[in-house]
């Protein structure tokens, strides 16, 4: 007689099966592990949001809106300068009625520590100007508010006059047909928005509390940064974030992150090509030990988990490029002030890496690649020999591209050149949503709800000699940041991708029994709590079926789902 089964409750830790994607989908959040990185969860920790989905939580307003969408009717808004044309003619200046001049538009609870008083620029400086000889980025100089991720990608932004005045229109000012209206343009989850503002500012004893310009009486820095807190439901929203969001935010591109602490091989050619291509290149330190905190000082002057931009990559002959560089200070005195400071950074890192090469004289080869990275909180340019200063400085580097080019380097790593094939990308965008109990199945682990999950499907056409196509997944969570105020926060993320037999259909939904016999083609490294999780990969010609999923299952919110394929076109 058989012995008698009992049957075991369900612990993913000890499950083993013979499946070959047995335990196939690992996720990292921001909690601390072993020597201070990121934990890597085995476990099922519950459910961060409640399951009903986060619309329970929110506004009535928003509520409202949503039903609006729903039943067809258009929200008519007014145009910035049709706004503007009204106040001119009623001789009054702009007032915001959607971004109030009150506490509740700094802080999501409406009480802050101290009293503050908004006024407009005239009502702080005698003379205020939009721009003071241009936009540069050591115009920026960060106020209270925790945003340098905002900042980095800023001054990343003013050094492509093209891309800046997409956000940062030219049509404004203090001088020309001015009513106290302002507007910017981000990008938001596929569109780009016209955020109109008034300019009204927050101030504590006559100063800009939040961010502003080096210069006292220029405007442009406190104002896009306003806009920006209106987009996301007040300033508050703006605390704490990853460059990467105001990178896309900023360009509609797309972002890939480079672990410095693996880096591969042709680094330096990625960034170098990154760079003269105008990419957003940003930068950041990671905890790695215990006792490090997020925001803590380094020996070396630098902060954990503070924002960095990397400006431009270069190299640089280091044995020659003081006393040139030297004598060039010394015949241009005509050198702006603000700029001085840069060109003096320049002389003194290229002297420090040649001194700690011990070159005194010109040896066979001293060239040397230089990174020049700016640090928002300060306005200070720090210029390090590559690769060593920067890895070792340095945890991550992510590239914004408005296509995703990072991938542009030949086999061999060679500097930057011509290529024979101009690079194309057909992108498509789909739009979608984890629904308790409908479509939140979670991820992979959880077999028996996974093919509950959105499904997509992408063809691969277009090879290169190798019989094989750059696909590039961008899964992106919308509407968090905007919700903060209601307790909604980021869920881990990521996507599975399964090659579609012959035998099956496209467009008919693949059910469990196909993810139960059917290992996955790929799959993104981790689920992560960001906004957005990109990965690159290699596909030969087929049929691809993308699943974008939360970790867990009954996980709810919005996602946008970008999916570039590279095509050359000769």
């Amino acid at each position: 007689m058989a012995a008698e089964v009992v049957e075991q409750p369900f612990i993913w830790r000890k499950e083993t099966r013979d499946h070959p994607d047995h335990k196939h989908c690992r996720c990292y959040k921001d909690v601390t592990g072993d020597h201070g990185r990121p934990k890597l969860l085995d476990g099922v920790e519950p459910v961060t949001l409640q399951k009903s989905t986060y619309y329970s939580r929110v506004s009535s307003e928003y509520n409202q809106q949503k039903r609006v969408v729903r039943e067809g009717r258009r929200i008519v808004k007014k145009g910035f300068r049709i706004l503007r044309q009204e106040c001119l003619a009623a001789n009054r200046l702009y007032q915001d009625p959607e971004f109030p001049p009150n506490n509740y538009s700094i802080n999501f609870s409406g009480v802050t520590r101290r009293t503050y008083v908004w006024k407009r620029p005239h009502e702080i400086v005698q003379d205020p100007c939009f721009f003071v000889d241009g936009a540069t980025r050591f115009d920026i100089q960060q106020g209270e508010l925790g945003d340098c991720w905002l900042l980095a990608a800023v001054a990343n932004l003013t050094l492509h006059p093209q891309r800046f005045h997409s956000v940062v229109p030219r049509d404004q000012s203090f001088k020309h047909l001015y009513a106290g209206i302002f507007h910017f343009r981000f990008w938001q989850y596929g569109t780009w928005q016209d955020i109109v503002i008034d300019d009204m500012l927050p101030t504590y004893n006559g100063r800009l509390i939040f961010m502003h310009s080096k210069t006292k009486n220029e405007f442009w820095c406190a104002l896009l940064e306003k806009a920006y807190a209106k987009m996301y439901g007040g300033y508050e929203a703006l605390r704490g974030g990853n460059i990467n969001e105001s990178m896309v935010d900023m360009t509609g591109g797309v972002v890939e992150m480079i672990d410095l602490r693996a880096p591969p091989p042709n680094l330096f050619n990625i960034l170098q090509k990154a760079s003269l291509r105008g990419s957003l290149i940003g930068c950041a330190i990671e905890p790695d030990h215990p006792g490090i905190r997020s925001e803590s000082v380094l020996e070396n002057g630098l902060i954990v988990r503070h924002a960095y931009s990397v400006t431009r990559v270069t190299t640089v002959d280091i044995a020659n490029a003081r006393p040139r560089l030297q004598t060039q200070k010394d015949i241009t005195p005509l050198i702006k002030p603000h700029l001085q400071g840069a060109f003096d950074d320049i002389i003194d890192s290229i002297s420090r890496v040649a001194s700690n090469l011990g070159l005194t004289e010109r040896p066979p080869s001293s060239m040397s690649h230089i990174p020049r990275t700016l640090a928002p909180l300060t306005n200070w340019n720090l210029n390090m020999a590559f690769p060593e200063d920067f890895r070792n400085n340095f945890s991550t580097v992510e590239i914004c591209d408005v296509t995703p080019e990072l991938g542009n380097d030949d086999d061999n790593g060679s500097p930057a050149k011509e290529v024979e094939c101009e690079r194309h990308w057909d992108v498509v965008m789909y739009e979608g949503a984890w629904v308790s109990q409908h479509s939140a199945g979670g991820c992979r682990n959880f077999i028996d709800t996974f093919a509950s999950n959105p499904q997509y499907v992408v063809e691969v056409t277009n090879t290169d000699d190798d019989n094989e196509c750059i696909v590039v997944v961008s899964l992106m969570q919308k509407n968090i940041r905007q919700l903060k105020r209601y307790g909604a926060d980021y869920v881990p993320i990521g996507f599975t991708i399964y090659k579609l037999p012959q035998d099956r259909q496209p467009g008919v939904k693949l059910d469990v029994d196909f993810f139960r016999y059917n290992a996955s083609f790929a799959k993104c490294p981790y689920f992560l709590n960001t906004r957005e999780v990109t990965t690159r990969f290699q596909f030969p010609r087929g049929i691809y079926v993308v699943i974008p999923s939360t970790f867990e299952p009954e996980m709810t919110g919005e996602f946008l789902i970008r999916i570039f394929k590279e095509a050359r076109r000769c």
